[in-house]
């Protein structure tokens, strides 16, 4: 195996023990997940699980296992980091008003690129904030973050009938793949 492969084939470092901040656009300062802000991570990320109608258009597929289930999640990304994170964003202004948006972000390697990817899911900017930056500005930190860690692409998945969101992805760079994506569970 070469130096290179190895590189690309090596699991996602854990997070550092003083988290690194992400400086964003406009404003915005973007970190991970820790202890001390899995309450703003647990309010956004409940926020999106029980008012997204796209979401919950599919929730059952997905195996919906209610508030008990984000908060196992968090627990198992705090605990197990190298699996992948929650992102925060936080309004640089307005800091003790608690993060302002979330996304998830699991790690996983992809057979074409040869390398590491990511996986994001549940994109929720609080809807005070919508339309003032904070999820472009999320999601550039968050490609920026990613990309120093050797990550060569992000994979999200968004419902064909949320012309709002594709057009917030697409600007953001991200290309249709013409592919849904299904689930199973187990």
């Amino acid at each position: 195996m070469t130096q290179a492969s190895r590189r690309a084939a090596a699991p996602a470092r854990a997070r550092p023990a003083r988290p690194r901040r992400e400086q964003a656009a406009a404003g915005y300062a973007c970190e991970r997940m820790r202890r001390s802000s899995r309450r703003d991570a647990l309010v956004l990320l409940a926020a999106f699980l029980g008012e997204d109608e796209h979401y919950r258009a599919s929730a059952a597929a997905y195996g919906d296992g209610g508030r008990e289930a984000l908060e196992r999640s968090l627990d198992l990304f705090l605990a197990r980091p190298r699996l992948g994170f929650v992102w925060l964003a936080y309004d640089e202004a307005a800091r003790d008003a608690g993060a302002v948006g979330a996304c998830v972000v699991c790690y996983a390697i992809s057979t074409s690129r040869g390398a590491l990817v990511a996986k994001l899911d549940d994109v929720h900017v609080a809807s005070a904030w919508q339309g003032r930056g904070a999820g472009s500005a999320m999601l550039a930190a968050l490609a920026q973050a990613l990309r120093a860690e050797g990550v060569t692409r992000i994979d999200c998945g968004c419902h064909r009938d949320n012309a709002r969101a594709w057009r917030f992805y697409e600007r953001l760079g991200f290309a249709p793949l013409g592919e849904e994506r299904i689930a199973k569970l187990l």
